[in-house]
């Protein structure tokens, strides 16, 4: 049987800490989330669990009070990113991920219109180095792709970007320098410290991307493969309290 933890009634989680549910299937899913209990109030649904019922999970999630985080990268053309954000939208999630491409930002941009659900471009994938750009043919290091890909986010109009923390401070002076001081700094690979980096070429800890400028810090192993993740994610919140 799942045991189901609670944090003190008095304390809110930490909304800046969004838990990645990748993991297999949508039960495995739904008993982390158990076992984290009140510790983490938003969490992050990617392709993973995209065919195996994340929208399900999703509307789960929602109705017990939780923020989602729909991290399914859309692309393709205007028309049908447009559609599809507009149905995800009007299914009350909280933050969706498009690839940050001009005519793919500014399709999501229409099709979030006049909801809550908040629209973010994925800039760099956070795995990804300068080599394996340069093989893709990319003639920009990952922080100068990053600017520009913040710079069109910003030109299209969507809510925020996400990228990794060594990014963090100079799309966030981009944004002031914009007029848009509430634009989303979604930052993955964060590894708080004596955490594995795993896949993540490009990480940081939670502080020092709060630091730098992210609004948001996605956390998934050093929390759902911890042996107690409601500690892991009480420990973060500890350690980010006072940012």
């Amino acid at each position: 049987m799942t045991q189901t933890h609670t944090a003190s009634p008095n304390r809110l989680p930490d909304e800046r800490i969004i838990c990645a549910l990748d993991v297999p299937t949508t039960a495995e899913a739904a008993a982390l989330v158990a076992r984290i209990g009140d510790a983490v109030g938003f969490y992050k649904i990617g392709l993973q669990l995209f065919a195996v019922g994340g929208m399900d999970l999703a509307r789960e999630l929602k109705a017990q009070g939780r923020k989602i985080f729909l991290d399914w990268k859309l692309h393709d053309i205007g028309a049908t990113v447009e559609k599809a954000t507009a149905n995800l939208a009007s299914a009350d999630c909280d933050l969706l991920t498009v690839h940050a491409r001009p005519q793919v930002m500014a399709a999501a941009a229409r099709g979030a219109a006049g909801s809550t659900m908040k629209v973010l471009g994925v800039t760099v994938l956070t795995s990804l180095t300068a080599e394996d750009l340069s093989a893709d043919d990319h003639s920009l290091s990952p922080a100068d792709l990053v600017e520009r890909r913040v710079r069109q986010a910003l030109d299209a109009g969507i809510d925020g970007v996400v990228s990794s923390p060594h990014e963090a401070a100079r799309a966030r002076a981009f944004a002031i320098e914009a007029g848009r001081p509430d634009f989303l700094i979604v930052t993955p690979g964060v590894r708080p410290v004596g955490a594995a980096l795993d896949d993540q070429a490009r990480a940081a800890t939670p502080q020092a991307a709060l630091e730098a400028g992210a609004t948001h810090l996605v956390i998934g192993r050093p929390i759902t493969a911890s042996a107690d993740p409601l500690a892991a994610a009480q420990e973060i919140a500890q350690q980010i309290a006072l940012i």
